[in-house]
Parts: C-alpha cells; sequence; structure tokens
C-alpha cells in the first residue's frame, strides 16, 4: 500500500463537476407511472458557466432532447430542472450541457465526458416497483450454519456418513482439492444461530440470511437432495421455525438462500431423473446423448436444472405449489430469498430464459407475500439483470468488492480469490473513484441502492486478511455503511476473522474465546449500523464525490432531512480543503463530527471560506452538513 502524502486538492475540484442521481434530490418520483412524465434536476456549480441543459432520452431508440429551465440557488450554483417522458418501463437519459464559448459536455451515471458516448451509463428510471424499504433500509447479516454456534442438542445427533467431523476449534481444511474440503462438519446448527440473535442484534443487524438450509452431502449444502425440508443436522424444520419466530419477534427480517441455478445429484428429482428416463424429471435437467449432464462449472454433484421446461418451472419458481412460494408461508414465514447462482440460473450457451426466472421468482414472492425482497448473486456484470422486474439488486461484488479490495488491500496479504493471487493491484483512489463511478452508472441508482455491499462472504476471502491492518479494516466498514447501497456483514467480520480463500473464511464463531475478539471493530459496526439507521441521507441520500488522491477519498450523501460529509484515509497525508459554499456552509459555520474510527474526529469550523479535513489516517470520520433542497 501506498503511503505517499496526499497532494493538497485545487478547491472545489469535484465538487465544481456538474450533478445528477437518482436520489430524491434530483427526482421527484423514484417510482413513475408509464406514460407520465417524471421532473429531473442536474446542479451546476458557479465556477461552472452553462447557459444550457438539455435532457436526452429516446423514444422507441429516437434521441429526443427536452430543454431544462435554470433555477439559481443562494450558494451560486444553479438547479435545472425538466420533464422526462416516462415512454418505457426503464427510461434511458443523460444531460447535455453547453457552455458560452460553445463547448459542449454529456453528463452520464459514469461521470462527464466531453464526446458522445453509447447509452449503457445512461441514468435510468423504471416504473417497476422498487424493492421493500426494509429491504434497502437494511443491515444485512450472513450466517454460514455448520460454523455459525451448536446448541446443546448438535450433540445428540449422529455424524452422517459422508461427514468428516470437526470439533469447534479444530483447524479449517480449505484447499480446493482435498476431499475434505467440503465434508468437514463442526456441527452448528439453527437453534445455535437463535441462541446468539443478541449478538446478531448488537452488530446492528436488521436482517438476518443464512446460506441454505436444506439437507445436502457437504456442509455448505448448496448442493440440496431436497427443497421440501430443513437438514436434520440443523434442527429440522422445527428449528427454523423457531427461528424464523425468534427473528420476527425482534422485528428483525429473515432470509432464505436457493439455488435455482442447480440441484444436489442426490435430489430426488435428479435421482427420478437417472432411474426413470420416461420420467418428468428427466425434462427437469439437461442430458446428453451420451447420458453425461450438464452441472455448474463442471462439478458433477451439482446438475443444472432446465428453466425451459415448464414442469420445472411449475415445481421450483411458478405459482402458489412452487419451492419459491412455500418458504415464504407460515410456519417457516421467510420474508425473501438470496438466490445463489442468479447470474447463471437460465443460461446454457445459446438458450437464456434468465429474466423469465427471475420474473417468475419475484412475482410469485409477491404474490405470496405483501413485501418480499429477491437478492441475485452475481458475480461479475449484473447490469443487465436488475433494472427491471426481475432481481431487486444483487451481491455487488464488481461494483463495490472489487474496487474497495484493490484500494485498501495489502500488497503482501496472503489472501486469495477461488483459490488463485488477486487479480488487481493495489489502486489509488482516483482509480477507486473511477471504479465505483462506473459500475453505479452501470447498475443504475435504484439497482445499486438496493443492492450489497458487501467486504466479503462466505465465498471469499475475510476483509481482515486482505487489508491485515485493524485500523484499514475500520475504513473499510465505513465505506460498506456509507455509500450507496445495503451493508451485508459475514458473520465474523465485526470481530476481525481472519480467512485466506473462501472456504477458510468458514472458520467457527471463538464464542468461548472472547479474548479474540477485535471489540475496537465491533464497536466501529455497531456505530456504524446506529448511524445509518439514524440519518436517511446514508439510507436514501445521493451520493456526489469531493475528494480522490491517492489515500484519500471524500463524499456526500446529500437528503433535504439532512446531509453528511465522509472522509476514507487508507493513510496519514495532507489536509483536504473543500469549498464550504459548495457544501452548504457559510462563513463562521460549523461541520459536527458524528463518527470517527480513530481518536482523531473532531468538529470542524470553516476557515478562509473553506474545511480543512484532517490528514490523520488511516481513519475514517462522518460530519454533519445542511439538508440540501433544490431552489423552489
Amino acid at each position: 500500500m501506498s503511503h505517499d502524502r496526499d497532494e493538497p486538492q485545487a478547491p472545489g475540484h469535484l465538487l465544481d463537476e456538474p450533478h445528477h442521481d437518482g436520489s430524491p434530490v434530483h427526482l421527484d418520483e423514484e417510482w413513475p407511472a408509464l406514460g407520465g412524465t417524471v421532473r429531473v434536476r442536474c446542479r451546476t456549480a458557479a465556477s461552472d458557466p452553462v447557459d444550457g441543459v438539455w435532457i436526452r432520452t429516446t423514444y422507441d431508440a429516437e434521441p429526443v432532447f427536452h430543454v431544462c429551465a435554470p433555477r439559481h440557488a443562494p450558494d451560486g450554483s444553479t438547479w435545472w430542472e425538466g420533464d422526462l417522458p416516462v415512454h418505457s418501463p426503464v427510461t434511458h437519459y443523460r444531460f447535455l450541457l453547453a457552455t458560452p464559448d460553445g463547448r459542449q459536455r454529456w453528463l452520464t451515471g459514469a461521470g462527464v465526458v466531453e464526446h458522445d458516448v453509447p447509452d449503457a451509463s445512461d441514468f435510468r428510471v423504471t416504473t417497476h416497483q422498487p424493492a421493500p424499504d426494509w429491504g434497502r433500509d437494511a443491515v444485512v447479516y450472513q450466517v454460514f450454519p455448520d460454523r455459525f454456534a451448536r446448541s446443546a442438542a448438535a450433540d445428540e445427533r449422529e455424524v452422517p456418513a459422508w461427514a468428516v467431523p470437526a470439533a469447534w476449534d479444530d483447524d479449517v481444511v480449505f484447499e480446493p482439492h482435498d476431499h475434505r474440503t467440503p465434508l468437514q462438519l463442526f456441527g452448528g446448527d439453527l437453534d445455535g444461530v437463535t441462541e446468539h440473535l443478541d449478538h446478531v442484534e448488537a452488530v446492528g443487524a436488521t436482517v438476518l440470511y443464512t446460506t441454505p438450509v436444506f439437507p445436502g452431502e457437504s456442509n455448505h449444502r448448496y448442493n440440496a437432495s431436497t427443497f421440501t425440508g430443513v437438514d436434520p443436522l440443523l434442527g429440522g424444520d422445527a428449528a427454523y421455525t423457531r427461528l424464523s419466530g425468534a427473528v420476527h419477534e425482534r422485528g428483525m427480517r429473515i432470509l432464505g438462500d436457493l439455488t435455482t441455478n442447480h440441484t444436489g445429484d442426490t435430489h430426488e428429482w435428479f435421482q427420478r431423473a437417472l432411474r426413470d428416463p420416461d420420467s418428468e424429471e428427466r425434462g427437469y435437467y439437461t442430458f446428453n446423448a451420451d447420458g453425461s449432464y450438464e452441472c455448474w462449472m463442471g462439478h458433477g454433484t451439482l446438475p443444472k436444472v432446465d428453466h425451459t421446461h415448464p414442469g420445472l418451472r411449475a415445481a421450483f419458481v411458478e405459482g402458489d405449489d412452487s419451492i419459491v412460494a412455500r418458504w415464504l408461508r407460515p410456519p417457516f414465514d421467510v420474508d425473501g430469498w438470496r438466490i445463489d447462482v442468479a447470474n447463471m440460473t437460465g443460461r446454457l450457451g445459446a438458450v437464456d430464459v434468465n429474466h423469465e426466472v427471475a420474473r417468475a421468482v419475484r412475482a410469485t414472492a409477491a404474490a405470496v407475500r405483501p413485501d418480499p425482497l429477491v437478492i441475485g448473486e452475481h458475480n461479475h456484470d449484473a447490469s443487465g439483470d436488475v433494472d427491471g422486474d426481475g432481481w431487486h439488486g444483487t451481491m455487488n461484488y464488481s461494483g463495490f468488492s472489487w474496487p474497495v479490495w484493490s484500494w485498501l488491500r495489502d500488497p503482501d496479504s496472503p489472501a486469495r480469490s477461488f483459490g488463485r493471487p488477486l487479480p488487481a493491484p493495489v489502486r489509488p483512489g482516483p482509480a477507486v473513484l473511477r471504479g465505483l463511478r462506473e459500475w453505479q452508472g452501470r447498475l443504475g441508482w435504484r439497482a445499486t441502492e438496493a443492492s450489497w455491499n458487501i467486504l466479503g462472504s462466505h465465498d471469499s476471502a475475510r476483509i481482515r486478511t486482505l487489508v491485515r491492518d485493524p485500523a484499514v479494516h475500520r475504513v473499510a466498514a465505513g465505506l460498506q455503511f456509507t455509500l450507496p447501497g445495503v451493508p451485508m456483514v459475514f458473520a465474523g467480520d465485526e470481530i476481525g476473522l481472519e480467512g485466506v480463500t473462501g472456504e477458510d473464511a468458514r472458520r467457527p464463531m471463538p464464542w468461548h474465546r472472547r479474548e479474540s475478539w477485535d471489540e475496537a471493530t465491533l464497536a466501529t459496526y455497531a456505530a456504524l449500523a446506529r448511524l445509518r439507521a439514524d440519518l436517511p441521507a446514508l439510507r436514501r441520500g445521493g451520493l456526489r464525490w469531493a475528494h480522490a488522491s491517492d489515500d484519500a477519498l471524500a463524499w456526500l450523501r446529500e437528503h433535504p432531512d439532512g446531509s453528511v460529509l465522509v472522509l476514507a484515509r487508507r493513510a496519514a497525508g495532507a489536509p483536504v480543503r473543500l469549498p464550504a459554499s459548495a457544501l452548504g456552509l457559510a462563513d463562521g459555520g460549523t461541520a459536527p463530527l458524528l463518527l470517527a474510527t480513530e481518536d482523531s474526529g473532531r468538529d470542524l469550523a470553516v476557515a478562509g471560506g473553506h474545511l480543512a479535513l484532517p490528514g490523520d489516517g488511516p481513519a475514517f470520520t462522518v460530519w454533519e452538513l445542511p439538508a440540501v433542497h433544490p431552489p423552489l
């Protein structure tokens, strides 16, 4: 990691840029009616001599322009307002800005460009219903049941023949070619999760998400043998019912994990398909002429289902009798699904019914519950899958995890990605900002806001192993909780658990070794969750970048009910100076401190028309700013 000191920033550099996003400040309706119009706004700085702005959208693929009217604000900025016709279920738009000297620029979701670019990063507004409020306002806590906690009942259960039993303090076997890796069984169960909900709540979580609870001959259970019951090793249906009830009694929500892409080779459907080539279930899978079958990434234990088969769709994802529906009803009462391998579901070579499946899952869930959440796992570019009526959002590896990792990871970290060295070198702040911006522009505001910001999961190395320094870990947590998106915490991150790979990251929670916990980091997670719950700006506010240098990033989350200024430092450097007027502050004004991960945080006072943000680091700091209201 570079520890070069930051160069002082020219005042107002990023804050001088034209700005728009899909937040309430810039878009009157997040869910407009098809065939109507929606008022949109673009803000330009006093230092930017713009004398004309147009909204450019497309009408049945033909570009059209709509003029914007200027409204001048007391701080010298100009808000350009225009009416956008909502002609399509998903309407794309951008802004064309002209200056008196004849120069033209485009403002898109990825930033400002001097030349016309493809529509991929256009802003977008959709007429489809957004994710439920509880899902967008959430802090999600992920539990891998085998490694979270054992109840007393776990000691009485017989270890199955396929499993390699392990004691709670045994080392995790994590090499991908070691046959014990998926078979090592520590014996965590669902009553153990229920017994530790106080901890989950203390971290600040509002949603509990467990990896699969269906029976399967592995510790991860993504190779389900049935979708109609809970694994007896976890306590069976009764234990899951108890867990769901206890979660709901606390005012929290619970999400299940469903593999719509494949089953296990021991699954009842697949076993019937093998036994009887004339069975209905034979058509649920893709068998080749030589008797082989399609499976996930070459793993024969994970046969891929065929969503072009109407019987499979009815059994799995469509209608009141489907697997998707049955778990959302009592007694399990699950509030929604995280869909495993959502990106590959319904896709096989020339066949692509992925969006049909996503639409079916969401429609089925909505018919059973009034406000279900459906999140799709996607390890790459999910932008084509999340801006309509399919998955509400994604586990945002590409748009959040990878850029954050590339900025904060220690270059000497032993962490590996899927058994390989991490692909990205350590990058400076401006490159990371470009990555975050481009992915947000590609996904769109609403999908970004509903997607999960993850520093790691059961499929990746632990964030503590990636960054090594506890103070940098706390900076990473700050990014997770204050950038647009929903923070998802993998159980153990909050106490500094380590893991070199995804398998190694599944170490058991050390409940009996409290002295090993990083209490300062735990306190930071809890404080960030409280701040997010208290401030609408951190849940629904817009995002305006203020500063980027090698070792520091600063941004604003702006909202009509109050705004915040955020500074993330991976290392110490020169103070960052920002123009106070662009922050809504006048001479003599102050920005009160809301949160600081280290001891250097303090209230900031305007001096000489600027705020000077401290250069201490690694550190993460949040200050309060005035609310943002467009001029009337």
